[in-house]
C-alpha cells in the first residue's frame, strides 16, 4: 500500500555561526526535518559535536532554533 504524501512546507534555514544570507530554502514536512536536511548538506561544519540552526516557516513566519547532534543526527530545541 502506498504511503500518503506528507504536506511539505517551505522553510528558510541557516546555521547560527554563519550570516543569514547563506540561508537555504527547503521544502520539508516539519521544522525538525528542515533543520536536519540543512545540516546533512552543510559543507562549513564547525569542529564541535553539535551545530545550531535557525528554521523559519516562510508561510507562517514562525521561527525555531535547533541544536543538531552531528554524530546521531538528533535535533533538539536550542537552550
Amino acid at each position: 500500500m502506498a504511503q500518503p504524501a506528507q504536506d511539505l512546507h517551505r522553510y528558510r534555514v541557516h546555521a547560527r555561526h554563519v550570516d543569514q544570507h547563506h540561508a537555504r530554502v527547503l521544502e520539508e514536512a516539519s521544522f525538525e526535518a528542515a533543520a536536519v536536511a540543512y545540516v546533512e548538506d552543510l559543507h562549513d561544519v564547525p569542529a564541535d559535536d553539535a551545530i545550531s540552526v535557525i528554521v523559519r516557516d516562510l508561510d507562517g513566519g514562525h521561527e525555531h532554533c535547533f541544536t543538531i547532534d552531528l554524530e546521531t543526527g538528533d535535533a533538539e530545541p536550542c537552550s
